[in-house]
């Protein structure tokens, strides 16, 4: 039996949240979800081990934005596959983003989501 492969969603906004969780879900992830910063890093703190990647807004709510919680991600488990989403914070990723992770502009298709986590936990991400 093949070991899941956990995702954590990093999300404030429900709708879109739930969107990823079934678009992830579909491409045959298992999901842990958090909705701001605060319970991204207790989540992190206490299932890092189980995680292969993290998919975070950027824009979360007061607290840690998603920059902060990727780099704890990274902190933690430095070969984590890092998915950044963002309506209005792309320009900041070359200096805020960590190393090899992905930016997707929103609006995105779910199919652009489950790629590049894909490419990323493969490997194969440019």
């Amino acid at each position: 039996m093949q070991e899941a492969v956990v995702i954590l969603i990093v999300e404030d906004e429900p709708i879109i949240l739930h969107g990823m969780q079934d678009a992830l879900e579909g491409g045959g992830y298992t999901t842990v979800l958090a909705t701001n910063g605060d319970d991204a890093l207790a989540m992190l703190d206490s299932r890092h081990h189980d995680l292969t990647g993290l998919i975070t807004d950027i824009r979360i709510g007061s607290g840690p934005a998603g920059w902060d919680v990727a780099r704890h991600a990274r902190e933690l488990k430095p070969d984590i596959a890092v998915v950044y989403v963002s309506g209005d914070s792309a320009e900041a990723w070359p200096s805020e983003g960590v190393p090899h992770s992905v930016m997707i502009s929103k609006p995105f298709a779910e199919a652009q989501l489950v790629t590049a986590i894909s490419n990323l936990i493969t490997g194969t991400a440019a």
